[in-house]
């Protein structure tokens, strides 16, 4: 089980519930997990896969009610933030969100990924979704949300119930110690956690 999939299990209500993930993916994201938990789960995606439990629209175009709502590293790219937050606070009382922030990656967190990454590459043990030069991934994604932007725009809709800091560049490089290293590395403050879980409650 992913530790987000975890964390979900532990912060949605006993089932049954209607969970909607937004931006599943075309794996499914954690649908198959919530609807083994007992919860009546459906996924959303442009690309999301075939079958009952999945639908292959955009999130804005849900119709209906939910009792939470779980966006796994979807909302850092989506416009207009407000007005998309705000759509999820009409579907369900209840948010659950993994993100990162990209602005926090400093020098001495991207010295070491890079470095991990070489070495990783060097062993043939590098991830295909891992980009070699964060530079170049700067570059290519110039327009993902500030973490500041983010979390505002989820608290003016919901009030905060979590806000939790936890690594996240060990999920692209998928070394077999990389996200101790990085824990341990945020553990001493050589840079700060770049990840983030958050729990809202809608405000009525």
């Amino acid at each position: 089980m992913s530790g987000f999939g975890t964390f979900v299990l532990k912060q949605l209500p006993p089932p049954p519930q209607r969970v909607l993930e937004i931006g599943c993916g075309e794996k499914g994201g954690l649908v198959a997990l919530l609807r083994d938990a007992g919860y009546d789960a459906l996924g959303v995606d442009p690309e999301a896969p075939e079958g009952e439990h999945f639908r292959r629209i955009d999130f804005r175009e849900v119709e209906g009610s939910f009792d939470a709502v779980v966006a796994g590293r979807v909302l850092h790219h989506v416009r207009p933030l407000d007005d998309a937050v705000a759509t999820l606070a009409e579907l369900a009382p209840l948010l659950i969100v993994d993100e990162f922030a990209p602005d926090l990656i400093d020098d001495a967190a991207q010295d070491w990924y890079e470095g991990q990454y070489r070495m990783l590459a060097a062993a043939g043990a590098v991830s295909e979704y891992a980009p070699a030069s964060l530079d170049d991934w700067r570059a290519r994604h110039p327009d993902l949300h500030p973490h500041r932007a983010l979390l505002g725009a989820l608290r003016t809709h919901f009030e905060e119930q979590t806000l939790e800091w936890v690594p996240y560049l060990h999920r692209w490089l998928r070394g077999p110690s990389s996200a101790a290293l990085e824990q341990t590395l945020i553990d001493g403050r050589a840079f700060p956690a770049i990840g983030y879980r958050w729990v809202g409650r809608r405000i009525c």
